[in-house]
């Protein structure tokens, strides 16, 4: 429901929402053009009667003198018969430039307030600002949604391509947009009456008696004692009316002033309305606050951007949407196979099981979560494959489910089995899936089998599973799911550092660079190295030759350091391990990054402990690198023979000497004391129990086993402080990538 209220919101008035955001871009820069062209003193440093009396020198027939919400002064006068209007410096009083309000800002003011239409355009404007409000609103929390919660939600954000920028930028334009919004909603309601505007001040007229000649401004008591940065305008008497008098409006109130005594005759101060008014004013337009107008600018200047994002996002959700063959109906299917998931990627798992159930003679019904139905008639399998969305919460397709299912009587014949797909990354790891299996089985329905659970999509995983579902239904069933390829870009291998031979564990680091002939004119003119953007503890896709399944491997290195560089381990009978090992310089691979930002460490100064063990150094030493802050960073990693690999040896030696580590802890198995990484870490207890009282976060990389010895080490490490890994995980403090 919030993910068509925000997109619905956003089509239907993209058109405004464009016209208004760039016009506003093009307001933003007036206030600053006008406070880089002015002299602007200081408070305190000059009252409005040393202005007034600057002026005076080089302006004979002053009429009035107005400083404008910038600070810039500027003096309103006579001369031979004719007006004139000057910006002046405080300082001097001299003229700096003729003044004369821009028409093209005008026009493009009226454009923004009105879309030129008047007072139907004025209602468009309020009802786009509305709108503008309601996406604002219903981004954010579908962004805290998907990054697992409100504590989550200045964390790296997750996914790639479109997706991930239109939430990047968002979040970056965010407060200026809902700024934006809320004051220009609150200016349009003053213009229709729907909130009571404040009333100006209005002080009674004075009589005053001539008396002589009237004395110059720069004498009058009254403005002696007024600074100038409270002055809005300062009207002088009409020529030869002896009894007119100064009309002075300051940033509090107006008064009248009269021209002998200099005297303030009457004076009355705004009401609290006004300055609420005024105040939220200037915050929409940065009149008076030229930075915020720039900065309002700048977020306003995204939205053509997430208008594009936006849109695509929208057509890729939409082009994904299931294509699903023989799709019996509800009521003659034997199985039924129910789908949550938040962007699509589940349904291509269901349609390949909903093809290989067919082909096994099964009479298939294939639906979205949400459209359980109340009852089955012909069903005796229920197959629910769901995935987890943010903190555990339930999918787009599937937010409605628990509620239908509390609803429902089981069919006593009729068994489930549930799958679940996450990343282990998070620690809600297939929560919501273990929340429908819980709501079966308290609701009386029979399992078919336990719920078993998908990480990072993992097609062998599915295949396995697809194995025992078979055996359970008594017919075989091979579930070969081949993911959509990914867009990919060549790259051509530049160096090979090899490890490892004399452990019968080769292992090699590979550093890719884009070929020379792909690397564009454009991107060699502004310093890019023609790569993707990704940053360490990313993913690169790679497909070996003649697969159509690509293998992951976490990155070692940024974009900004002109190369994608990986650590791979030869495995028997490993296809792509086989192709990498097997690949000389000047060798070419087929790859795309797959953004992995949940897997790197936290802004801030607090310690980080990486803790890995073979090739999960990659990430690791790629951290490290890039502690060019240089914060404190303790690595513990295990390998098995410091002659022959120990990796990155060369460069965490320089590290450590340059301080981006701060202590190196490692451990091999083959030689000397024989121990592992989690040896090193229950030696190292009290230090690490003080790092984590610091603050500390730990990041994790490598294989499963380690990663669970690793755990349980921590956990008794930790139990001194009352604390676990999963307290870690719970505050975002402990992270892993293992495989």
């Amino acid at each position: 429901m919030l993910r068509k209220l925000h997109s619905l919101s956003a089509l239907l008035a993209a058109l405004f929402i464009l016209t208004l955001a760039v016009t506003g871009a093009v307001l933003s820069i007036e206030p600053a053009m006008e406070r880089a062209g002015a002299q602007v003193p200081a408070a305190g440093q000059l009252s409005v009667a040393e202005l007034a009396g600057r002026i005076g020198r080089h302006y004979a027939d002053v009429e009035q003198i107005e400083r404008r919400p910038s600070g810039a002064i500027v003096v309103y006068y006579r001369q031979s018969d004719q007006s004139g209007a000057d910006l002046v410096s405080p300082l001097t009083g001299l003229a700096i430039a003729p003044y004369q309000p821009s028409a093209f800002f005008r026009w493009v003011r009226q454009l923004h307030r009105s879309l030129l239409l008047d007072s139907p355009g004025r209602a468009l404007a309020g009802i786009t600002a509305l709108v503008m409000l309601i996406l604002s609103l219903s981004g954010t929390l579908m962004l805290a949604r998907q990054q697992g919660g409100w504590r989550r939600l200045l964390s790296p954000v997750a996914g790639n391509g479109s997706k991930r920028l239109h939430a990047r930028l968002s979040r970056a334009a965010l407060p200026g947009l809902l700024l934006s919004a809320l004051t220009g909603l609150y200016m349009s309601a003053l213009t229709f009456g729907l909130i009571a505007e404040g009333t100006p001040a209005e002080p009674e007229w004075p009589t005053i008696t001539a008396n002589g000649q009237p004395a110059p401004a720069a004498s009058l008591a009254a403005l002696q004692t007024l600074d100038l940065t409270e002055l809005k305008e300062l009207v002088y008497p009409y020529p030869n009316e002896p009894t007119d008098v100064y009309s002075l409006h300051t940033t509090s109130g107006a008064g009248y002033i009269n021209p002998y005594s200099g005297e303030l005759l009457s004076y009355q101060r705004d009401d609290s309305r006004q300055g609420v008014q005024a105040f939220l004013t200037m915050l929409h337009t940065g009149e008076g606050l030229w930075w915020l107008g720039l900065l309002l600018g700048l977020g306003a200047l995204v939205v053509p951007v997430l208008t594009v994002t936006g849109i695509q996002v929208w057509w890729q959700r939409r082009r994904a949407r299931p294509k699903l063959a023989n799709n019996c109906g509800a009521h003659v299917a034997d199985t039924v196979i129910l789908v949550g998931s938040e962007a699509n990627s589940t349904w291509g798992f269901a349609n390949t099981l909903h093809d290989a159930l067919t082909a096994a003679g099964h009479r298939v019904h294939t639906a979205p979560m949400n459209q359980l139905a109340s009852g089955y008639r012909r069903a005796r399998q229920l197959l629910i494959l769901t995935a987890t969305y943010g903190d555990g919460d339930a999918p787009a397709s599937g937010n409605r489910f628990l509620a239908r299912l509390a609803r429902i009587n089981p069919r006593p014949d009729t068994r489930f089995a549930v799958l679940g797909f996450g990343d282990r990354q998070f620690p809600q790891f297939c929560r919501f899936a273990n929340t429908v299996e819980t709501a079966l089985l308290a609701g009386g329905w029979s399992s078919l089998m336990p719920l078993e659970t998908i990480d990072r999509q993992s097609t062998q995983t599915f295949s396995r599973w697809g194995q025992r579902l078979g055996q359970a239904l008594g017919c075989e069933l091979k579930l070969e799911h081949t993911p959509r390829r990914a867009p990919t870009t060549r790259l051509q291998l530049a160096e090979r550092v090899d490890y490892g031979a004399d452990t019968e564990a080769p292992t090699s680091v590979l550093r890719f660079k884009v070929p020379t002939g792909a690397n564009h004119g454009w991107r060699r003119l502004i310093g890019q190295s023609g790569l993707p953007p990704f940053e360490a503890g990313d993913l690169v896709g790679i497909y070996p030759p003649g697969s159509a399944v690509p293998r992951l491997y976490s990155l070692a290195s940024a974009s900004a350091d002109g190369q994608l560089e990986i650590c791979v381990r030869k495995h028997e009978g490993g296809v792509c391990s086989g192709f990498l090992h097997a690949l000389q310089p000047g060798g070419d691979i087929e790859a795309f990054i797959q953004p992995h930002p949940a897997f790197r460490p936290l802004a801030g100064q607090a310690p980080v402990v990486l803790i890995g063990a073979g090739t999960g150094i990659g990430p690791l030493a790629g951290f490290i690198r890039h502690n060019r802050q240089k914060r404190p960073v303790h690595l513990y990693w295990g390998g098995r023979d410091p002659k022959s690999d120990f990796l990155y040896q060369p460069e965490l030696q320089h590290y450590l000497a340059d301080r981006r580590l701060t202590q190196l802890n490692t451990a091999f198995s083959r030689v000397g004391e024989r121990c592992y990484v989690q040896d090193r870490i229950m030696a190292d207890g009290s230090q690490l129990r003080t790092l984590i009282e610091r603050g500390a976060q730990i990041l994790v990389c490598g294989g499963r086993d380690m990663a669970n010895s690793v755990m349980v080490t921590l956990n008794q490490v930790m139990a001194p402080l009352g604390m676990d890994v999963q307290t870690l995980k719970a505050q975002g403090r402990y992270r892993e990538d293992v495989y």
